[in-house]
């Protein structure tokens, strides 16, 4: 059994901060555990949007009255609140989107058609997630550049070596996430970063995983561009984060054009563009949403990522000793190194079925392909069970899962 004596994270409380943990799903306590898709948002969050939408609800940046003041204040503070969580040189390198896959179309959009052709090469790992796939094929199909694929073993460990051999004279960029959202693999990107710039390479890392479960250091990592989703780490949903190197930002050409992101317009002479980070963010954004997410953050700091992570990983290990002498069960993603993530398959039972029975018991997992198709076919399954943790989960909670996932799989054999 995991020892979780020596950690001094008072969980008890810190689940009086999430109202949603009291409720109960088909008669039964919530054991909510599904948090690699989104996790739970603690009321100082929530409370958030009455602050803003009855206090000071005005737009941002363009206003002289005292309630677009406050506005622009908050939405401001938050992106020193971001490059501090991020490591970040300046708050300028901070772009606030929709999300991870809007940051990552961004950054192909806008730095990939300016600076990929016919030839060259983008490195994509074979554990991404769907949006660090799709965007480069899209853009692959309209300007002729090649994707070369990094492989994983049967652990879901990137194979190093080959990464190293599939570079080039012609490779421009790797796009790499931190932390596999399927198998929780925690990847090398300050390894993969020195590598990739001794080639004269850029690297972009997808950290929607990362941010919940570890500090981020970008200036250590040495990353070009990092991205990172609110609603993974106790945020809202519907916005995110993109770091870019300001040398970088100052150079690509804008992606979406209106409001906010001009400095001039005319129809007489060419439209010029605010500086970064504004030159990206065209017209109103999600206001609440950003100021939240900085209120997260600050919520997230408080606890420490470091016990966040220790927790989480006391967890993984107690459900994976829970569920080892179930019949049929193979865990997929065995990596020495990963986050809070346990993804398997159970011979004879479908992945579905084990989902919608056992969310009967009010325990929440997720089932199907977790937009990372290619992985999964690298180990020839189409679906998978995925229980996922967070820093208010319990060992009892686990508990329940693993009694639960035996009964279930009892009723289906």
């Amino acid at each position: 059994m995991a020892d979780f004596s020596d950690l001094t994270l008072d969980v008890a409380r810190l689940r009086r901060d999430f109202p949603i943990l009291d409720r109960e799903v088909h008669g039964k306590p919530l054991v909510y555990l599904d948090n690699a898709a989104t996790s739970q948002t603690p009321r100082q969050v929530m409370a958030v949007f009455d602050d803003y939408y009855g206090r000071y609800n005005a737009n941002i940046h363009r206003g002289l009255h005292t309630l677009a003041d406050e506005a622009t204040a908050a939405f401001e503070g938050t992106r020193e609140t971001v490059r501090a969580f991020l490591n970040a040189a300046e708050t300028r390198e901070i772009v606030f989107t929709r999300g991870t896959t809007e940051a990552i179309n961004l950054v192909a959009n806008s730095w990939g058609r300016a600076n990929l052709g016919p030839g060259d090469e983008v490195l994509i790992s074979r554990l991404e997630h769907h949006s660090n796939i799709v965007p480069w094929q899209l853009l692959a199909g309209e300007l002729g550049f090649t994707i070369k694929v990094i492989p994983v073993d049967d652990r879901g460990v990137l194979d190093m070596a080959a990464y190293r051999d599939l570079f080039t004279k012609r490779t421009r960029l790797v796009a790499v996430n931190h932390i596999s959202n399927a198998f929780g693999t925690i990847n090398p990107v300050r390894e993969m970063a020195r590598v990739a710039h001794e080639h004269d390479a850029r690297i972009l890392v997808d950290g929607a995983q990362a941010a919940p479960h570890q500090a981020i250091d970008v200036h250590d990592i040495d990353a070009d561009f990092y991205t990172f989703s609110g609603h993974k780490v106790y945020g809202p949903t519907g916005v995110g984060v993109l770091f870019g190197k300001a040398d970088l930002l100052e150079a690509m050409p804008p992606w979406q054009g209106g409001g906010e992101m001009i400095q001039t317009v005319s129809f007489e002479t060419p439209t010029t563009f605010a500086d970064i980070p504004h030159k990206f963010e065209a017209g109103t954004p999600a206001i609440a949403e950003v100021i939240a997410l900085g209120r997260a953050l600050q919520w997230v700091q408080g606890i420490g990522l470091e016990l966040i992570g220790a927790w989480e990983a006391r967890l993984l290990d107690h459900a994976t000793e829970g569920i080892q002498g179930i019949e049929g069960l193979r865990v997929l993603g065995t990596a020495p190194d990963k986050a809070g993530v346990l993804s398997f398959v159970v011979d004879g039972a479908h992945s579905q079925d084990i989902g919608l029975l056992i969310d009967q018991l009010g325990v929440a997992i997720r089932t199907g392909h977790h937009c990372a198709q290619p992985l999964l076919a690298r180990f020839g399954v189409d679906a998978t069970c995925r229980a996922s943790f967070a820093a208010y989960n319990t060992p009892e909670e686990i508990d329940v899962f693993v009694e639960g996932l035996e009964r279930v799989i009892g009723m289906l054999r």
